[in-house]
């Protein structure tokens, strides 16, 4: 589903999605999405959801699938040992929400044709959202950084070969700038594409609804929007300097009064120089 943005969407709004996501705005329902929500009420669209009966991550018995939608996951004792890290620290929904990443964008590359390494892409899918978990959150790096660190020495903590590490380094530190992944190799395009269309839902118009259904039914959203938005918050209230020329600050300018980080022009105008 498209992420429903309460307030008028502004093309700024619109860039920060990628070159994908522009490229994609006048022929999908995303714009249009925006805009009929202008009137929403943030009080119910942001309430915190009540956490599954499951209880905590950690104590979730998880079991990766062989397929879901009719996309493989790969059978090695690094995905395995990725997956059941992923588990462990993320909530229900953050663990869903890096699954439905790599679903969707081996989607989107089948589609296209595209072969990619299947291991790979899905080390760097199900770890992508490592920097948004308590263990893993640093106090002055990005998300996407504090991911990709943490996914790289994991890797090579199990023997992964240091070149293999780097691309899932690649993929989860470039995966909010899709216009960036998108000019690098599959399987770090892959994660992009595949958070994209979880997140904001472009592309998801081209994916048939009994497909979506499947995935949506192995990997429930749980109100993964109000915590996802909910979590941009609290990372701009506990590290603003992190979050500094962001995706994430943006959010934070809208829902946090006290919150009003420079933006670029300001730190042009403010160099120490005459001109």
């Amino acid at each position: 589903m498209p992420l429903r943005m309460p307030h008028r969407c502004t093309r700024r709004h619109v860039l920060t999605r990628g070159a994908a996501a522009v490229t994609a705005v006048a022929a999908s329902p995303l714009l249009t999405s925006c805009q009929q929500q202008q009137g929403e009420d943030l009080t119910t669209l942001l309430a915190p959801a009540a956490r599954p009966d499951a209880g905590a991550p950690s104590a979730r018995a998880l079991t990766l699938p062989p397929s879901v939608a009719g996309v493989a996951f790969p059978d090695t004792a690094l995905a395995e040992a990725a997956f059941q890290l992923a588990g462990a620290e993320s909530p229900p929904e953050l663990f869903n929400h890096v699954m439905r990443t790599y679903v969707f964008g081996a989607l989107a590359m089948q589609a296209r044709g595209v072969t990619f390494d299947e291991e790979l892409a899905f080390l760097g899918a199900v770890l992508h959202d490592l920097g948004l978990t308590e263990r893993f959150t640093s106090a002055e790096q990005t998300f996407e950084l504090d991911g990709a660190d943490n996914a790289k020495a994991f890797l090579l903590e199990h023997n992964a070969p240091p070149d293999r590490a780097e691309v899932i380094w690649d993929a989860i530190a470039m995966h909010t700038t899709g216009w960036l992944a998108a000019r690098k190799r599959p399987e770090v395009a892959i994660v992009s594409q595949g958070a994209l269309l979880d997140v904001a839902g472009v592309g998801l118009e081209a994916l048939d609804a009994a497909i979506v259904e499947e995935i949506l039914e192995a990997f429930p959203r749980l109100a993964f929007k109000r915590s996802i938005v909910n979590t941009m918050i609290e990372h701009c209230k506990r590290k603003p300097q992190a979050v500094l020329l962001t995706q994430f600050a943006e959010t934070g300018r809208r829902h946090l009064p006290s919150f009003n980080p420079p933006i670029l022009e300001d730190l042009v105008l403010a160099a120490p120089f005459e001109s």
